[in-house]
């Protein structure tokens, strides 16, 4: 077993203690292999509970953690230089410290309906390019 699933066992784990059951455990996660090994598909067999809800592989838009580090990145890490490893984690420190003060949450601009179709039209225009339609 990889370390990853290692962590990602021990991270489920902790959850499993945390929320009394018979409680159902919902996580939204994304395709990464790690959440797929055999030792992690074994133990979720054990714990019926818990159930795995795997975004679209082409879909990192919709998991708020990236949409955060495409955010960090564009407004802080693009934009400095830095001599050390130590510098850039010192401005992104700095960076959360200022956001920090007047924190604002993420708010979806678009319903869920428009999302799905505006993707249903990229869909259907890659279709007409590769000549599937």
């Amino acid at each position: 077993m990889g370390h990853r699933a290692k962590e990602f066992l021990t991270f489920l784990h902790r959850i499993d203690r945390a929320v009394k059951k018979p409680r159902n455990i919902h996580i939204v996660l994304d395709n990464y292999a790690t959440h797929k090994t055999p030792d992690v598909m074994a133990w979720l067999e054990k714990h019926l509970r818990f159930k795995l809800h795997f975004t679209p592989t082409s879909a990192s838009w919709m998991n708020l953690v990236e949409r955060f580090f495409a955010e960090i990145t564009a407004k802080r890490i693009r934009r400095g230089s830095y001599s050390s490893v130590d510098d850039l984690e010192g401005a992104n420190y700095d960076y959360l410290m200022e956001r920090n003060v007047k924190p604002k949450p993420f708010v979806w601009s678009k319903t869920a309906g428009d999302i799905i179709k505006r993707e249903r039209r990229a869909l259907d225009a890659l279709d007409e390019i590769r000549g599937n339609r």
